[in-house]
């Protein structure tokens, strides 16, 4: 299948590592111009150069805090400076910290909240002029399975990461009419580094082998396996593309199976 992606201008939010540079490196094997952004220069930079080494695609990085508006405003300028007009976008930011209610203060609760769902708030907001003055676009964001399934002591996560998911819903149906999509994108559990690092720390924390839990982790979903980075940046560089045309304000879950939730 030809997505149709070859020129377009995708932006990719935390894309220097983990799923999002699944999604940077799937969309620039497209033949898409990628504007990745991260919060560490050092990361960008190794990310933008393996990129460029295994894609030819055009690439370039630059400096993004997600929880800043300032720094949201200042990617897309230079994303339209560099490339002209943005036609995809993936929302994605880190997680707020764990922890159960009693444990969360106001600061805390605002804080998860700028983070988590102001951060989707405003990228959208920034691209949104350049989307509709080029007349399409394409909107993902990367959630979690805690929008059907709330995940224990991950409270603050479960709460703004719903309210991501009311967001996209509720624009699917504005955006619409000016042809411009959006998606959410949900991973399972995926084979990612922060996934290694916390199948290790489990592990030692219930005193088992690292082999043995991971297998009974594997175990669990009905694919008998985790997750690449591969095909989870496959399927969303599908959503973003004109491939999906007719798929808007829809949450597409890759997880093997394993959310129950309908």
């Amino acid at each position: 299948m030809n997505l149709n992606l070859e020129g377009k201008v995708i932006m990719v939010a935390a894309g220097s590592k983990g799923l999002g540079f699944g999604v940077a490196q799937a969309v620039a094997q497209e033949g898409a111009r990628v504007s990745l952004a991260s919060r560490h220069p050092d990361h960008v930079a190794a990310a933008v150069t393996a990129l460029r080494q295994q894609t030819g695609a055009e690439v370039e990085g630059f400096a993004l805090d997600a929880a800043d508006a300032g720094s949201i405003e200042a990617w897309t300028r230079q994303t339209v400076a560099r490339f002209g007009p943005v036609y995809g976008l993936l929302v994605n930011a880190g997680g707020p910290p764990p922890g159960k209610f009693d444990q969360f203060d106001d600061e805390a609760w605002l804080s998860a909240c700028n983070l988590t769902l102001m951060s989707a708030v405003r990228m959208i907001r920034a691209v949104l002029p350049s989307m509709r003055a080029a007349g399409e676009g394409s909107i993902l964001t990367l959630t979690s399975t805690s929008i059907k399934e709330p995940i224990d002591a991950l409270l603050l996560s479960n709460v703004f990461r719903s309210g991501v998911l009311s967001l996209v819903k509720s624009l699917a149906t504005d955006l619409a009419a000016e042809n411009i999509r959006i998606n959410n994108l949900v991973p399972g559990r995926m084979d990612t580094d922060r996934v290694r690092t916390v199948d290790r720390l489990t592990a030692e924390r219930r005193g088992m082998a690292l082999a043995d839990h991971v297998q009974a982790e594997a175990t669990a979903i009905p694919l008998g396996r985790y997750g690449s980075r591969e095909e989870f940046g496959a399927a969303a560089a599908f959503l973003l593309s004109a491939a999906a045309s007719y798929i808007t304000g829809a949450t597409l879950m890759v997880d093997g199976g394993k959310t129950r939730a309908i």
